[in-house]
């Protein structure tokens, strides 16, 4: 039996994007456009060649060149251009509010001043404006980076405090748990600042990084986090504290087949404030609507469900209620008029 609910509802569907990394929005594309421009020798010359590169197995080997392809990325105007790739991608699937991670570590370590890639990233946010687009950016911590490393890096960030809005945790979560940052986070929310963090799927200690997200550290959402579900406790503790899951199903399917499809509905079922998401789309394969549609078509989701999946989108985005209920109602009449 397939979903109810057509790919054209989805892409038409009123959505906030909540986890999405603008480096992994690099396409083959502009890629190869960079390289050639700043002269970056990335071993490719065709755009074939560069969509070849896109292999890997398994988180590490996915970082094995997601990294590396960040070295196109040079000026000011690269990050713009990245960032408004993707704003235009998010126009045509209809997303209305969007909250952007950014790596600062992936780029001062490789000597590209902070303000090179702050400028240009918000500069694209304050014009995906005229795309109907609210867009706003998340700092995060590389955390298998030293804590010190985190420490400068929350530090040199503050002059421009007014162009971001939250901190994450993300890249490769073995051996290092969230407690490893937990005074930049005490700091970070300090300064104002919001809190999320990755607890990647099916990862060594992953429901003890949840517990300490939610019952120390004091996030207000996880990303990813479907392991959650192993600890009753743990779902209800998360559904009463409206704590915000999101889920991306295509990145899902290079750790579990079934995209952690059945964890996502339990969540839901239980009240936890769950939506779906893009991840690195350039790398796997999908936007966000194509993320929808996929657990959608595997799981035989209701229209109820979808658009659950997007209303919870919009209440755990770090908007203001006036906003959320803004989206919420155009949400609620696409739903009642499609």
């Amino acid at each position: 039996m397939a979903t109810e609910v057509t790919k054209e509802f989805i892409v038409g569907m009123p959505k906030a994007e909540l986890h999405l990394h603008i480096e992994g929005t690099l396409e083959p594309e502009l890629k190869l456009k960079l390289a050639q421009k700043n002269h970056v020798d990335i071993g490719q010359t065709t755009i074939e060649e560069v969509r070849a590169s896109y292999q890997y197995d398994d988180l590490a080997s996915f970082l094995a060149v997601y990294y590396p392809a960040m070295n196109v990325l040079q000026t000011e105007d690269d990050f713009y251009d990245l960032a408004m790739e993707y704003i235009h991608h998010a126009a045509e699937n209809n997303v209305r509010h969007a909250e952007i991670f950014f790596d600062p570590q992936a780029h001062t370590s490789r000597g590209i001043a902070f303000e090179t890639f702050i400028n240009g990233l918000y500069r694209a946010t304050v014009d995906a404006r005229a795309l109907n687009i609210d867009a706003r950016l998340i700092m995060c911590f590389l955390r298998d980076m030293s804590r010190e490393s985190a420490r400068k890096t929350l530090e040199e960030s503050l002059p421009y405090r007014d162009k971001f809005i939250g901190v994450g945790l993300d890249s490769d979560e073995h051996n290092n748990p969230p407690m490893k940052f937990f005074n930049q986070f005490t700091q970070a929310e300090q300064y104002g600042l919001h809190l999320t963090a990755h607890a990647d799927i099916d990862q060594k200690g992953s429901i003890e990084h949840i517990r300490e997200l939610l019952e120390v550290i004091g996030v207000e959402r996880i990303d990813h986090g479907t392991n959650i579900v192993e600890d009753p406790d743990l779902v209800a503790y998360a559904a009463n504290h409206h704590i915000g899951f999101t889920t991306c199903p295509l990145s899902n399917t290079f750790v579990r087949p079934e995209m952690k499809g059945p964890e996502v509905l339990e969540l839901l079922d239980k009240g936890v404030k769950i939506s779906a998401h893009s991840d690195d789309p350039a790398y796997f394969g999908g936007y966000i609507s194509d993320n929808y549609y996929a657990l959608a078509d595997a799981f035989n989701l209701t229209k109820e469900q979808v658009v659950m999946l997007a209303r919870n989108s919009f209440e755990t985005s770090w908007i203001s209620k006036e906003q959320k209920a803004i989206y919420i109602a155009e949400l609620e009449e696409y739903a009642r008029t499609h």
